[in-house]
């Protein structure tokens, strides 16, 4: 933790917080405006991306931040219903991923991002969001449970490949490298 002249902790610097604001901006984007919906329940979107970079590069808790805020303020800009469900697992997904990513001795590799991104999906996006939105939508497509499980793990699985990819290229390039480490030192 920082320390400000005067010796007190210093939470979080205004550039964190200035990148944080721009995650939750892009996540909205990505998630809202830059989708393809097949149906209320399936929506193919790289509204995670930027949830994966704060929890990354911020830590769990600042990517938990940013996927609650996004998903709260995505959700009021669009009109939709907000669904605890949902937003839990979007704040799920992003702990898991700033916690695995925490602790792996190697960071930054394809094999670190993703050991941090699957369980997430798996967890946040595939169980948890899916229960949320089965209890708002599955009779009105008359889908089990099961079918609708299966198939968003294959959006979702799909969507992980594009997400590791990304990251890794990003996390590879010495500008983008160099802004992550400024940021998570508080500089």
């Amino acid at each position: 933790m920082q320390k400000k002249e005067n010796n007190e902790p210093k939470i979080i610097t205004t550039k964190q917080i200035v990148f944080m604001a721009l995650m939750v901006a892009l996540s909205i984007v990505f998630g809202k405006f830059l989708a393809f919906n097949f149906t209320e329940m399936i929506r193919i979107s790289f509204e995670n991306l930027p949830i994966i970079l704060a929890a990354i590069i911020l830590g769990p808790a600042r990517g938990a931040i940013v996927a609650l805020v996004a998903d709260l303020l995505g959700c009021l800009l669009r009109g939709y219903v907000i669904n605890p469900a949902v937003t839990i697992g979007a704040v799920v997904f992003a702990l898991i991923v700033g916690i695995i990513f925490k602790y792996i001795p190697t960071k930054g590799n394809l094999a670190s991002i993703t050991l941090s991104i699957l369980p997430a999906h798996l967890v946040g996006s595939v169980l948890i969001k899916t229960i949320g939105l089965a209890s708002f939508y599955l009779a009105k497509y008359d889908m089990g449970i099961g079918a609708l499980v299966l198939l968003r793990l294959l959006v979702y699985s799909l969507t992980s490949a594009g997400e590791i990819f990304i990251i890794v290229a990003l996390l590879k390039n010495k500008a983008f490298s160099s802004l992550a480490s400024k940021l998570q030192k508080g500089e």
